[in-house]
This record gives structure tokens, sequence and C-alpha cells, in this order.
């Protein structure tokens, strides 16, 4: 091999090579691309690769390499992406990695490596990612990787690094992912964080932070998974972390935290698992599904804590308190009882009144006829008003505000008054027909618009009129997945990590309408032309035309529905 010096490309990944890497690959200077990962190679690299310019890519990871790391590595002006992981590499990290001005991606994690990071990286401005995470790094986080301004995964945990998180991480607006676990940092955790609107996951346990959890956190809204555990943080939860609709995972263990835990956590409907252990926290946990299932180890060991959850006491009023309040009780009764005698016969006449003039107003006002009802009530809102707002809206459902059809009916985009965009979906005539039993169908329909997901479209309300029947959902702006994936220009950019985010969110969605909604709710028609998707890709699960809810302890039986070719069998 040593004698083919016109290598441009060589892989030799996931095979069972040992011994050692071919002295002479880049003897020619032309090779672009060289992948040997997932194998037992052993020895140094071989010498040729320090000056072959040329390298485009190289992936080494998972073999038993080893050699001084700043010696054996060159300056590669065309190198995109290098991969060095799990393997047997000490020395320092060379400032010359900032003169591959091109890199996107620098990932040396799980090796001997020590001294400081050098702070040339900040030269390396096409930087996405940077792991170099289990090694034995120490000194401070250089300043200089806020310039990184396209940086989306910086993982940093399970080294020796001290002092404080950088402020210029305000700077990093593409940070996706930041864990800084497992070093020896230490200070406050810089309120600066909450600039970073793009995080998905911050993992900064077990370190030395002190003092508050700041609040600013609770303006990170993309945030799924939020790690500050085996610190040493005081003070009360701050109450805007409620904020974070999206978050799953949530630890804050082994701190020192105390007062109650705020009631806006019991907005957080995402949050899958919780763990509070070892703080001196008090008072009833957040009603929400997380903390009921929530282990013992993941609530044990702090102040006092109450609520439904396994091995907690039941958050019961003192017994002294039940005493004062039903003397208390008594006082107000001697005292308002004559009161309200004299002032009850007001009342009734001026209730009285007021019926027999609401009465005679809406006779005059109403037709007789039954059919001509106009029903908005889950808004909350004049249905008659938003009733004309929306055919105004749309000028009579006009097909040019027409964004889709299906089934059960055709949906049309409507920008209110207020400036808010709706989109309407005016039930097809047949489909009004069907509504015989229309009590049933209200409380149906009251049931959706009262599900709460990131992944499912918002049901606002629905309007039963002789002339028009429509539901009233939340506009989710891109429109549907068919219609992106069957479009060559944004199927593109529709890439692979934009799709998974997809399939996890749908799933999201299935599970809480099957196990979170009480009665659970059975889709039945999830098809691509279903799942929509807003400018940041994330899905909602939308139309719930042949949508049932699945009653306890009764027979479910129905025909067929939903579209063939995405229904289960037997469904």
């Amino acid at each position: 091999m040593n004698n083919l010096t016109h290598f441009k490309y060589l892989s030799l990944a996931i095979n069972e090579f040992t011994g050692h890497l071919p002295l002479d690959l880049c003897l020619g200077g032309v090779l672009k691309i060289f992948t040997a990962s997932y194998n037992y190679f052993s020895g140094s690299i071989p010498k040729s690769l320090k000056n072959c310019t040329s390298l485009y890519r190289v992936r080494l990871d998972w073999n038993q390499l080893t050699g001084n790391i700043s010696e054996v590595f060159g300056v590669y002006p065309h190198l995109d992406y290098i991969d060095l992981s799990y393997n047997n590499f000490y020395g320092e990290l060379s400032s010359k990695w900032g003169d591959c001005r091109n890199m996107t991606s620098l990932k040396i994690s799980n090796n001997n490596i020590s001294g400081e990071i050098p702070p040339e990286l900040g030269k390396a401005t096409q930087l996405q990612l940077i792991d170099l995470s289990s090694n034995q790094l120490k000194g401070a986080i250089p300043n200089d990787l806020g310039v990184l301004k396209l940086l989306y995964k910086l993982l940093l945990n399970n080294n020796h690094l001290l002092g404080a998180i950088p402020l210029d991480i305000k700077m990093l607006s593409n940070l996706q992912f930041l864990n800084l676990a497992s070093n020896n940092l230490s200070g406050l955790i810089p309120k600066q964080l909450g600039e970073c609107s793009n995080l998905l996951l911050l993992n900064l346990s077990g370190n030395k932070f002190r003092e508050s959890i700041p609040g600013e956190i609770g303006f990170l809204l993309s945030l799924r998974d939020l790690d500050l555990s085996f610190n040493f943080l005081t003070r009360e939860i701050p109450r805007q972390l409620g904020q974070l609709q999206r978050l799953e995972t949530l630890n804050v263990s082994n701190n020192m935290l105390s007062g109650r835990i705020p009631s806006t956590f019991e907005d957080m409907l995402s949050l899958t698992t919780v763990d509070i252990s070892s703080n001196k926290l008090q008072g009833p946990i957040p009603d929400i599904k997380a903390f009921h299932n929530a282990s013992f180890e993941a609530l044990r060991d702090n102040m006092g804590i109450c609520g439904n959850a396994s091995g907690l006491k039941p958050c019961n009023l003192p017994k002294s308190s039940k005493t004062v309040k039903r003397k208390s009780n008594k006082l107000v009764i001697l005292i308002v009882l004559p009161l309200l005698g004299s002032l009850l016969l007001v009342f009734v006449v001026i209730g009285a009144l007021f019926i027999l003039c609401k009465k005679a107003r809406k006779r005059n006002a109403e037709p007789e006829n039954e059919q001509d009802r106009n029903i908005f009530t889950i808004l909350g809102h004049d249905g008659k008003k938003l009733y004309e707002n929306i055919v105004e809206a749309t000028e009579e459902f006009n097909s040019n505000y027409c964004i889709g059809e299906g089934g059960y009916g055709t949906v049309y985009k409507a920008a209110m008054p207020t400036e808010q965009v709706v989109a309407v979906k005016k039930l097809h005539r047949s489909q009004t027909e069907k509504l015989s039993d229309f009590k049933a169908f209200e409380r149906e329909v009251c049931v959706l618009a009262n599900i709460r997901h990131r992944n499912i479209v918002k049901m606002y309300g629905f309007c039963s009129h002789a002339k028009h029947s429509f539901l009233v959902y939340e506009f989710i702006e891109r429109g549907s997945l068919r219609k992106i994936i069957t479009s060559e220009e944004q199927a593109i950019e529709f890439d692979w990590m934009k799709r998974l985010n997809v399939v996890k969110g749908v799933g999201g969605a299935l599970s809480y309408l099957h196990h979170s909604c009480s009665p659970p709710i059975i889709h039945r028609d999830i098809t691509s032309n279903n799942i929509l998707l807003d400018l940041e890709y994330e899905a909602h699960v939308s139309d719930f035309g042949t949508a049932r809810l699945l009653m306890p302890d009764s027979s479910n039986w129905t025909s067929f529905a939903g579209t063939f070719g995405y229904t289960a069998p037997g469904a």
C-alpha cells in the first residue's frame, strides 16, 4: 500500500484490522479522505499524515492509537472534519488546530490529553462542533470560543477545568448543546446563558457553582434537558423555570435549594423525568405527571415536601389551622347572616327583573329557527362577532384563502382583526348533517380544545351555524409534512436531524393522547397530510376528524376511519 502514491479516498472503517496504519499513506500528497474508525489499530499516527495538507476528512475514532497529539498532526487548510475520539493519545492540544480555518468539527474525546484548551481555537471560525470531553484538560474555558458564531455543540464534560463560565457564552447564538458536567468550574451560573435561545441541552452538573439558579434560564424556551445537580446552589428555585414548556428532563438534585417548588411548574406538561432529591425543599409537589410518577429516590432527602407521589405524605392542613378556621367561620356567620337576610330579598327582585328583560331581548334578537344557532363557546367570546369576523376575513370562504382540503372539510387561512392568524376548517355539509347528537359533539370538541401539548395543534373553538359550520385551529406556518417532502427544494433543507425531531415530536404527541388524556384519545389517521411543521420544523399533529374518545369500561366499536395505507391492521 505504501507504493500507491495517488490515493485520494481510503476507507477501512468498521472491520477487525489490527497492527499499525500504513506508513506512507499520503506519499503522493493527494489524500483527501481517510477513515479507519471502529478497528483495533495500534501504534502511532503515520508520519506522512503530518504534512498531508490535502486532507479534507479524517476519522480514526474507536481504535487503540497512541502518541503525543501535539506532535503528530500539522496544519490542514482544507480539513473539514476530524474525529480522533476513543484512543490513547496523550500530550497537549496544539495551537495549530486554530489554523485549520475550514474545520467544522473537532472531536478528540475519551483520550488522555492534558494541558489547557488553546485559545487559538477561536480562529477556526467555521467550527460548528467541539467535543473534547473525557480527557485530563485543566485551566479555564477560553473567552475566545465566544467568537465561534456557528458553534452548535460544545462538549467539555469530564475534565478538570477551573474558573467561571465565560460571559461571552452569550455570543453563541446558535448553541444547542452545552455540556460542562464533571469539572471543577465555580462561581455563579451566568445569567447570560439565557441569551443562548436555541439551547436544547444544558448540563452543568458535578461542579462547584454557588448561590441561586438564574431566572434567565427560563428564557431558554427550546430547552429539553436541564441538569444542575451536584453543585452548591442555594435559595429558591426561580419561578421563571416554569416557562420551559418543552423541558422533558429536570435534575436539580444534591444542592442546597430551599423554599417551595414554584406553582408555575404545573404548566410544564412536557416534563417526563424529574429529580429534586437531597435539597431543603418544602411544601407540595406540582400537580403534574412527572412528579406523581417520580420514584422515591428522586424526591427523598428534603425538608418537608408532600403530595401524591411514592413515599411522600399527603398535604393535609394542620389540625390547629382547621380549629382556628372553624372558630372564624362561626364569627363570620353571626355577623353576616342578618345582613344577608336583608339583602337577599333585594337581590331576588332585581335578579327576576333582569332575567325577564334578558329573555325579552333574546326573543326579539334571535330567530325562532333552532337551526340558526351560533355557538362559539370554547373561546368564551361573542360567538356572533367571531363568526362575522371569520366570514369577513375569508371573504365568505373564498377559494383564494384555501390552504388545504380533506375528507371532513376545507381549511382556510383567516387573519382576525386582532392580527392573530388562525386556520379555519369549514365542515362539509355531509359532516354537519351527521351531528344529530350535538351535545355529544360539543363535549368531544371541548375535550380536544383542552389538549395542551407542544406537538399537537391547538383547537381554539367551533361554530355551528345554519349557513356555515367550522372549527378554528392554531395556524402552523410551513404546512403539512407531505407538502415539504414532495417539494425537491424543501426536502433538501429538511435534513435528517429535522426529520428525526419530527418523528420524536409525533411520538410524544401520540403518547400524550393515549396515556395523559382522560379519557384517552385515539387519532386513527396519522398521515403526512395531518402532520404540520412550524418555522422551526417542530411537528404538530392535526386533523382530529376521525378521532374517538376511548371511554374506560366500555366497548368502542367503529367503522373504518382514516387513510388507506396508513391505518394499522385491525384498527
